[in-house]
């Protein structure tokens, strides 16, 4: 090792010696994963591409240097794991973040970590799918029963009487 000190970093290599905190790296997926987004589909990493680039805002030294903006494209129009229902419902709801050739587009540039901004950016596209996907349950037209039906005209028959009331002591006066 070319650093003498434990947990530094010499020459882009890591002292093994140093414990690594597994905490920064939970929002690392391996490649093989998926994306649940609901109960029946699962999108596939390798169908995400991340494109990085420079940050603007501010970071001094630092934005100059890193590329930490994430963004995230999705081929919706190609996409294997998708139906014809369910490509229709995503092109439709979402077609303010969707190109003319059926590419998704998300970025994510609020922290100075790539890793962060990254993580952020997954959390978004799974958001969105969702609420693209999402299919309301239809609604039962019900009747209401007779005892909220009394109820209901009661209720009516007090507010009108009170309005009279308030209307003959206008006029008697």
């Amino acid at each position: 090792m070319l650093s003498s000190s434990p947990g530094r970093v010499a020459a882009g290599r890591r002292d093994s010696s140093w414990p690594v905190d597994s905490s920064k790296n939970r929002n690392q997926m391996p490649k093989q994963a998926g994306l649940q987004i609901t109960e029946r589909l699962t999108i596939p990493l390798l169908e995400l591409t991340f494109q990085f680039s420079r940050s603007s805002g501010p970071g001094g030294q630092h934005v100059n240097r890193a590329a930490t903006q994430v963004e995230l494209t999705f081929d919706v129009a190609g996409s294997q794991c998708l139906d014809e229902a369910q490509r229709t419902g995503v092109l439709t709801a979402l077609k303010s973040y969707i190109d003319t050739r059926g590419t998704l587009h998300l970025t994510s540039q609020t922290t100075r970590s790539q890793h962060r901004n990254r993580a952020d950016v997954i959390e978004r596209f799974q958001r969105l799918m969702q609420r693209a996907l999402h299919v309301p349950k239809q609604r039962r037209p019900t009747h209401p029963p007779p005892a909220a039906r009394e109820r209901r005209l009661e209720e009516k028959h007090r507010r009108s009487t009170t309005k009279e009331h308030r209307q003959r002591k206008r006029e008697g006066e």
